[in-house]
């Protein structure tokens, strides 16, 4: 979002100067970039944006060869990390630019996209975000045929932001493995944006992985007063309910980028009334992440533990689902794997 706010001259340099650093000093070898279009280009211009985000992540990938590189699936990621790069995929936080025309999914799986959500907080085309719980609602007859779209192209479905009558939805019809690319702990923080452990349970049932947000206000009430330690209560909630194999790390880093993008007449922003600027000490963005894994440490996780819940969990389902096209018979009335 921030670099892509920058005129496309500068989209490269920018992307170099301010966040590959961070990165780099953060120990991160993949980031999945995703592509989120502002309310204000909502309806006219969110295809338009949409598809200029994505350039912008080709441009800066292309701009950045020695240090970073745009992957397709798990080998290009591989290779990627063999090369010392930093891999990136891109993603997409709901379909504002498809709607109904699920036709285009694959148009955007041709640009890259490999993982996507189809919903944010409100109401969409396809189905309703978590905001909009009351509703009570399942996916539209287009949101079943964006997930039978990307299932049959290997695109992963997130379940992140959708109702939970959506995700009850999902669990009960996806054939392939789902990811929750940041979500944390329903019963440490009751936020709609949260899972319950039943929601837990079916990811993992699944096969999927869910990785845990560190967005201070879907950790505590308080978000001011968020720690460390109540980041790691919820990894350490998701990973016993869910499996240690079913648990990443979906950091959500808001701070900066809200400080850069919004006008200093709007100081102290809330979005959908959570305080979007309050992060944890220490990890406001990418350089904190060795935190993290202190806290894991001091917790009493193992090293194979630690590993798993740093990436390796999340790795397996990129290599087994990533760009790979569905086995041969998957889809209408096929179980969760």
């Amino acid at each position: 979002m921030a670099v892509s706010a920058r005129p496309p001259e500068i989209w490269s340099s920018f992307f170099r100067d301010r966040w590959l650093p961070q990165l780099v000093e953060g120990g991160v070898d993949v980031q999945v970039l995703p592509v989120f279009v502002d309310s204000w280009f909502r309806p006219e211009g969110a295809l338009r944006q949409t598809l200029r985000m994505i350039e912008c992540a080709h441009v800066l990938a292309e701009g950045n060869p020695d240090a970073v590189a745009l992957c397709h699936d798990g080998q290009q990621i591989d290779e990627a990390l063999a090369l010392g790069r930093i891999a990136l995929v891109l993603a997409l936080e709901s379909m504002p630019g498809v709607d109904e025309s699920v036709e285009l999914i694959p148009t955007l799986h041709r640009l890259g996209v490999r993982v996507a959500s189809i919903a944010h907080w409100g109401r969409t085309a396809l189905a309703d975000g978590s905001g909009q719980d009351g509703t009570g609602s399942r996916l539209t007859s287009h949101g079943v045929q964006a997930l039978r779209e990307m299932e049959r192209l290997g695109m992963l479905f997130d379940i992140s932001h959708l109702g939970a009558t959506g995700v009850a939805h999902v669990l009960e019809i996806a054939s392939r493995p789902v990811i929750a690319t940041h979500s944390s702990a329903r019963a440490l923080r009751d936020h709609h944006r949260n899972l319950t452990d039943e929601q837990l349970r079916g990811v993992a049932a699944g096969g999927g992985v869910v990785c845990v947000n560190f967005l201070a206000a879907f950790l505590t009430e308080d978000a001011r007063s968020a720690t460390g330690d109540h980041l790691v209560d919820h990894i350490e909630h998701v990973a016993s309910v869910a499996g240690i194999d079913h648990v990443g790390l979906g950091p959500d880093f808001m701070r900066e980028v809200t400080e850069d993008l919004t006008p200093p007449c709007c100081e102290g922003f809330a979005y959908s009334g959570i305080d979007a600027g309050a992060s944890i000490p220490g990890l406001e963005g990418p350089r904190g992440l060795p935190l993290v894994t202190d806290g894991l440490v001091k917790r009493g996780f193992s090293e194979e533990e630690i590993q798993k819940i740093l990436g390796a969990n999340v790795m397996r389902l990129f290599r087994a689902e990533l760009g790979r096209p569905a086995p041969e018979g998957a889809g209408e009335g096929q179980p969760a794997r």
